[in-house]
């Protein structure tokens, strides 16, 4: 057989393979959850206390310590 046959083959069945398989969530209601340190203020999804989404803001989806370097000295070295 052609090479050129069988590359367009398998292109073919690759692009209908990654046709059926795409996947997403129709619902993104819960994908994601901010931690809070006082369950009093908290709503409770999923069996977890998590901030109000209608409160949550930019800034509790950034940490400003990622450029500093941590303490290594220990079993894991993490």
């Amino acid at each position: 057989m052609n090479k050129g046959v069988i590359f367009l083959v398998a292109v073919v069945l690759k692009a209908l393979a990654s046709f059926l398989a795409s996947a997403y969530d129709p619902s993104p209601l819960q994908d994601f959850c901010v931690a809070i340190d006082d369950p009093k203020n908290a709503v409770f999804v999923n069996g977890k206390f998590g901030k109000n989404p209608n409160l949550t803001l930019a800034e509790d989806f950034f940490y400003h310590g990622l450029n500093i370097p941590g303490n290594t000295e220990n079993l894991v070295a993490q």
